[in-house]
């Protein structure tokens, strides 16, 4: 992807945009866009500089993709790069015309909360009138390896060195 395309999906990825989901790199017909939302029938290009010289061709590519019923918006890379908010703003705007045109409700950008690491992975939060640290965990609560365990593992190392020490020697 380029650049252009990656502050274009950050925006559009996860129901970001109107509460629509966007997928990436979608086959239309005979071709491929970089973004398309099949609720909407909606396909979004980002071009680049190559396309000054493919004018003919991107136009023909526009009619077949409009062809098939798909709205197709194009916008330039440097446009997308220098204001993506404008860009976003302009695909807000026909989603909402659309979804007046069809009669439906206007849907809300779902509302995500943004969690932590320590709240994804379900951990307390540290106590702040404590110095920020997590309550002391009692000497007696830490498992502690079994006699057995440590000859185990003890008699393994002293192997492992054996085999070093013999290899060298041959």
């Amino acid at each position: 992807m380029t650049l252009a395309e990656v502050l274009l999906w950050k925006q559009l990825k996860g129901k970001q945009l109107c509460g629509y989901d966007f997928d990436r790199q979608k086959p239309i017909g005979r071709r491929i866009v970089d973004f398309f939302c099949k609720e909407l029938a909606l396909a979004v290009d980002v071009d680049g500089s190559v396309h000054d010289h493919t004018r003919e061709r991107d136009e023909q590519r526009h009619q077949e993709i409009e062809g098939l019923g798909v709205t197709h918006l194009r916008f330039w890379n440097f446009e997308v790069k220098n204001n993506v908010g404008s860009t976003i703003k302009r695909i807000e705007e026909w989603i909402r015309a659309e979804e007046q045109r069809r009669g439906w409700p206007g849907r809300q950008t779902p509302v995500k909360v943004r969690r932590s690491r320590l709240t994804r992975n379900r951990r307390p939060t540290p106590d702040p009138s404590n110095g920020g640290e997590l309550p002391p965990v009692a000497v007696s609560q830490i498992e502690r390896p079994s006699a057995v365990a440590r000859a185990n593992a003890s008699s393994l190392l002293r192997r492992g060195r054996e085999r070093v020490c013999t290899a060298n020697i041959q």
